[in-house]
């Protein structure tokens, strides 16, 4: 089981109502729980994922407001794709996904991992200025962004993530 720890903010516009979190929080799993939060970029609206153990990252371009029934599959989609062009082994995708087959709303319960992830959004906001917010270069910052040095994991996300198999 996989847990969407959402904002206040993200639940409020997605439209997730205090039924919709998960009452009952499983035992952690092997890859985590996944902070959401809503961000503006440019006058636009996208959600950005962090992954509260390797604070691996990545944004999704389109927020459509109350629209909660599709933000887990949506999430799952663009993890699995992340996780292909970021160049990891098809076992290691097929774990994730296995740990993605249930997904819960949650609320979100770690200060640290919501700095760092108000430091990505800046840095997502920076990336950003020059292009759109739907660029065809989404990948390449995507990658980017977690291959910025990041305090809390001593180093990369990317390695982070790749580190808990």
């Amino acid at each position: 089981m996989t847990l969407i720890r959402c904002t206040k903010k993200l639940q409020k516009t997605l439209g997730i109502k205090p039924s919709d979190i998960a009452s009952e929080i499983p035992e952690s799993p092997i890859f985590g729980s996944w902070y959401a939060n809503q961000i503006d970029i440019n006058g636009s609206q996208g959600i950005l994922f962090v992954n509260d153990k390797t604070l691996f990252n990545f944004i999704i371009p389109e927020l459509h407001k109350n629209q909660a029934y599709q933000l887990k599959s949506t999430f799952k989609s663009y993890l699995q794709c992340i996780l292909a062009d970021e160049g990891f082994d098809s076992d290691f995708i097929d774990k994730v996904m296995v740990e993605c087959t249930t997904i819960d709303y949650a609320n979100t319960n770690s200060k640290k991992v919501l700095g760092s992830m108000n430091e990505l959004a800046f840095m997502y906001t920076c990336h950003f200025e020059e292009d759109n917010l739907n660029s065809y270069k989404l990948p390449e910052i995507i990658k980017s962004m977690n291959r910025v040095i990041m305090g809390m994991v001593k180093g990369y996300s990317v390695d982070a993530f790749r580190a808990l198999v």
